[in-house]
């Protein structure tokens, strides 16, 4: 009777736990940490940040790389060219307006053979000589009168070059990138060109002028032999006693 007792009770007991066992919540759940898990997780975090970093830093050079190429490739917002030529098309003026010899190779040699003749001809008036000579003269004066004016525009030249020398430079050493420096530079060289030229011309025009009067005053001689020749005759004219 005592064990049939003892057994229904414990049926009874586990009867009765069973659902308030289905009502009773854990207090906390426990949680589980893994180190290896964390560090590798750390480490892929880490290289993905690395990444993002080179392709900032690329894009970044990339940029550098663009804007020195547009600041190279940037044009210089000023031309000499207009007062360069300017100048010698003044110059040319001058030369153009030259009378007397002229510079051109034909004329000249046609000009040279009808006032510096290599003889005179027997029939040729004294009055006539005397013309020729003249007209030589006159003709040297504006040789050396062209050269002087030459000489002038070129100092005007000059003068004005002074200005857009340092204009020039200025540009040059604020230059942006590699073609404004480069046309900058250009445009020195040619500045320097243009001076050259203006010298060549003036030495031509002087050169010209002292040849010029070189030849006159040769041609003068033969003009005074041959007019002399011609005063004194055969000396049959004045027989002696």
């Amino acid at each position: 009777m005592m064990r049939r007792r003892f057994l229904s009770g414990l049926i009874t007991l586990s009867l009765i736990a069973k659902p308030m066992a289905d009502y009773v919540q854990p207090a906390y759940a426990l949680i589980v940490f893994d180190p290896s898990n964390y560090a590798q997780n750390v480490l892929t975090a880490a290289r993905s940040l690395e990444q993002i970093n080179n392709q900032i830093q690329s894009l970044q050079n990339q940029a550098t790389v663009l804007q020195n190429m547009a600041r190279n490739l940037q044009s210089l917002d000023f031309s000499s060219v207009g007062q360069l030529t300017g100048s010698l098309q003044r110059i040319d003026g001058l030369m153009d307006q030259a009378s007397g010899l002229s510079f051109d190779l034909n004329k000249l040699q046609d000009q040279w053979r009808n006032q510096y003749p290599e003889s005179y001809d027997a029939t040729i008036k004294v009055s006539d000589v005397a013309s020729a000579a003249r007209d030589r003269w006159q003709s040297a004066m504006q040789a050396f009168r062209q050269t002087m004016g030459v000489q002038s525009q070129i100092v005007e030249n000059v003068r004005g070059d002074g200005d857009l020398l340092a204009d020039l430079v200025n540009r040059s050493q604020g230059a942006a990138g590699a073609l404004q420096a480069s046309q900058a530079t250009n445009q020195l060289l040619a500045l320097s060109t243009k001076q050259q030229m203006q010298i060549q011309t003036l030495l031509a025009t002087q050169f010209r002028a002292e040849a010029e009067d070189a030849a006159r005053k040769a041609q003068s001689e033969e003009a005074a032999r041959e007019t002399t020749k011609r005063f004194l005759g055969t000396g049959t004219a004045y027989p002696g006693n």
